[in-house]
């Protein structure tokens, strides 16, 4: 094992690098080339919950009552040879038999109904791990709080009982009780957390009074989330944290290992740089590692978290007083 090997959700990484959920991830060739550059892990490009359902309810005749039958899950298979669901299936098997790194499914789901039958299809083709990326927004006046929280339970639970692989719970920053959150999400058997998704943001054009996209990749300056949560919530939580959003060179991913994380995601720098940038991370990191005589990972990963750090109160300050008060 080299000294850039990491642990995460049980799977051994050669490096914390992993080239997170993206267009990037879509293709058996890109997949060989992140692997060529350096990347210790890969997710594939997510499959939507909607393109799953989508495919239960045709093949099914939208008839509930075939759930209750084993044969269902064979005509599943069988009917959605040709579409976006066996195309998946096929990515997850060529890849693996391309690359020697962990690859990992992704689903982006917002319920816990049929498709987590499909979770199993996914192991069978080779994934290593599955992460699930939940989010589901607080917009709906109706919907209680605790209604909220139970589906990212729901969902996890449901697709638990049909793998046997590490499954990963890739979530946002949206609750009022983000710890409790976690640590009772850490408690369902998991393996591990992504600290956070990225989604879709809003803008609008106002020449052209449209609804435009905004911020569609991350900057630098966004790490500072993941890295106060990370710090706060690694120590107290049952499984293993891989951060996310705004890891976009080696001191980055540093600065999120010494706050608890197992491993870091990247895409905006791959979009924006190459996969080549992997490698530059991998250097900058080996350099540090090399100069303060770290001879592994896990000689540094959690060195400042909320528990270990000397001053842990500056996680919990949220507001600038000294800078903006005049207080020294």
């Amino acid at each position: 094992m080299s000294k850039l090997s990491t642990l995460f959700m049980g799977l051994v990484l050669r490096n914390p690098i992993i080239a997170g959920s993206s267009g990037l991830t879509n293709s058996v060739d890109n997949i060989v080339k992140l692997e060529e550059s350096g990347a210790g892990a890969v997710v594939l490009k997510s499959l939507f919950e909607e393109q799953i359902s989508y495919a239960i309810n045709k093949t099914m005749g939208h008839d509930d009552n075939l759930n209750a039958y084993p044969e269902a899950l064979d005509y599943i298979s069988h009917y959605t040879r040709e579409n976006d669901l066996e195309k998946y299936l096929n990515l997850m098997r060529d890849a693996k038999k391309k690359v020697k790194i962990p690859v990992i499914a992704s689903i982006n789901c917002v319920s816990s109904s049929e498709w987590v039958t499909f979770s199993k299809k996914i192991q069978d083709a080779g994934a290593d791990a599955l992460e699930l990326n939940i989010f589901v927004l607080p917009s709906d006046p109706r919907r209680k709080a605790e209604q909220l929280e139970q589906v990212y339970f729901d969902i996890t639970q449901a697709v638990m009982k049909q793998v046997s692989i590490p499954v990963a719970a890739k979530i946002s920053n949206y609750f009022s009780g983000l710890t409790n959150m976690t640590l009772q999400l850490s408690w369902t058997g998991i393996k591990g957390l992504v600290l956070f998704n990225r989604f879709f943001s809003p803008d609008i054009d106002i020449d052209k009074f449209e609804v435009t996209s905004s911020n569609v990749f991350s900057t630098p300056a966004e790490i500072s989330l993941p890295l106060r949560w990370v710090a706060m919530l690694s120590d107290k939580v049952h499984c293993d944290i891989a951060a996310s959003t705004g890891v976009h060179d080696g001191t980055g991913a540093i600065k999120l290992m010494l706050a608890g994380a197992k491993a870091v995601q990247v895409a905006s720098v791959l979009y924006k740089k190459g996969f080549e940038q992997i490698g530059v991370m991998l250097k900058e990191m080996d350099e540090w590692m090399a100069k303060h005589q770290f001879n592994s990972t896990s000689d540094f990963i959690g060195m400042l978290s909320y528990k270990e750090a000397s001053n842990p109160a500056a996680y919990e300050r949220v507001q600038f007083m000294k800078h903006f008060a005049g207080i020294e």
